[in-house]
């Protein structure tokens, strides 16, 4: 098993109960296709750079997890078909 990183942004205008339920959605996916999570950081409401398709704010999410080199694929996956899930990026942790 590798370790992994994923930093994703959520909507920010999500309500508190519904961001909580799609954290331990994501989280759900590596544990469930064998993976651990070693620790979710949630860095709260941050302004963006620049607009993304028209907004200005995101709640950004910091997931560090041991798992197999196919879950990252299928954690991406999952993370596109989501509407709140506005960006998402996954790189092999040092």
């Amino acid at each position: 098993m590798r370790k992994y990183e994923v930093l994703y942004i959520l909507n920010a205008e999500m309500a508190d109960d519904a961001r909580e339920a799609l954290i331990n959605k994501i989280s759900a996916i590596v544990t469930d296709n064998g993976g651990t999570v070693d620790k979710i950081d949630k860095w709260g409401i941050k302004k963006y750079a620049y607009p993304i398709n028209y907004k200005t704010e995101g709640f950004y999410v910091l997931m560090t997890f041991n798992a197999e080199s196919k879950i990252p694929a299928e954690l991406d996956r999952q993370m596109r078909i989501s509407d709140n899930v506005i960006r998402n990026m996954i790189t092999l942790a040092a």
